[in-house]
């Protein structure tokens, strides 16, 4: 790099005024591989299970949870990962009886629970063989429709259903991301998908709100704050805006809210004064 380094030579140093400043890329050598590229395979291994209801012992497909990498997440908290979906492995389904649940709750069942699924789910399940490497949006969707079957027929607690509701919820949303835009029917598959998305949402929402009424937290290993953030989010999209204001005062008054979680609120309190207002205006032209 002439000129940047020009003047050693009065401390010895001449030799050194020809460095390049920067490193520059490596070139490959004729006949060396490029690295490879990470599949979404790569992140994922099988685990070995016990069903609490049948006792098969089974393999089930799951994240490691060191390899991927989170670079964002969506206003209503859903995660992003480079690479993969994890949410599409966070079902857990025995073969053998029909048993699946998030992954959180497979072991917490009761007697009375277990005794329901095998009456209901297990004596009706045709038994599967799952042997595969990844799973495609809709095989995931098809196991988290099976886990919310699941939670109704054992009397799932409200904040258990409402948890599958927005997990499928945010898995609808990722299949959506991940439509061919060159497909002739891409919008009709879109909208479709993005009503299938808001109707999980819905029913989250109200399973949300009345597991706040009978429930302590943490629920579903969310705190209180988490809970009603994600309450409100869901109830601004959905113009129920005084729900959604009542809890955001309180995440921001709460004496345990952690800072980040406040300044979210805030943000979401703006977006909905000016959601608010846009409504205003419109309905102001049509009068």
């Amino acid at each position: 790099m002439a000129g940047l380094l020009s003047g050693l030579e009065q401390f010895g140093l001449g030799g050194l005024e020809g460095m390049e400043l920067y490193d520059q890329p490596k070139k490959k050598e004729e006949g060396e591989e490029e690295a490879p590229v990470m599949q979404e395979q790569d992140y994922l291994f099988d685990k070995s299970q016990t069903c609490p209801i049948c006792d098969k012992e089974f393999k089930a497909r799951t994240i490691k949870v060191g390899k991927v990498k989170m670079v964002g997440a969506d206003s209503d908290l859903r995660p992003r990962y480079e690479q993969v979906d994890i949410l599409k492995y966070d079902v857990i389904m025995c073969p053998r009886c029909g048993y699946t649940t998030l992954s959180r709750f497979f072991k917490s069942i009761t007697s009375p629970q277990a005794k329901r699924i095998k009456e209901t789910i297990s004596a009706q399940f045709k038994p599967i063989s799952e042997v595969k490497d990844i799973y495609t949006y809709d095989e995931a969707l098809e196991r988290y429709k099976l886990a919310l079957a699941n939670a109704i027929v054992k009397l799932a607690k409200s904040s258990e259903k409402a948890y599958i509701c927005l997990k499928t919820a945010w898995l609808l949303r990722g299949k959506a991301e991940n439509l061919d835009v060159e497909d002739d029917d891409y919008e009709e598959k879109k909208q479709q998908i993005e009503a299938e998305e808001n109707e999980f949402l819905k029913n989250a929402l109200d399973g949300f709100l009345a597991a706040r009424q009978t429930e302590s937290f943490p629920m579903c290993g969310m705190d209180e704050a988490t809970v009603d953030y994600v309450i409100s989010v869901t109830a601004a999209k959905f113009g129920q805006y005084d729900v959604a204001s009542k809890l955001i005062s309180m995440i921001i008054a709460s004496p345990t809210t952690s800072p980040r979680m406040k300044e979210k609120a805030r943000d979401l309190k703006e977006q909905i004064k000016m959601q608010i207002r846009m409504k205003n205006a419109g309905n102001a032209q049509t009068e």
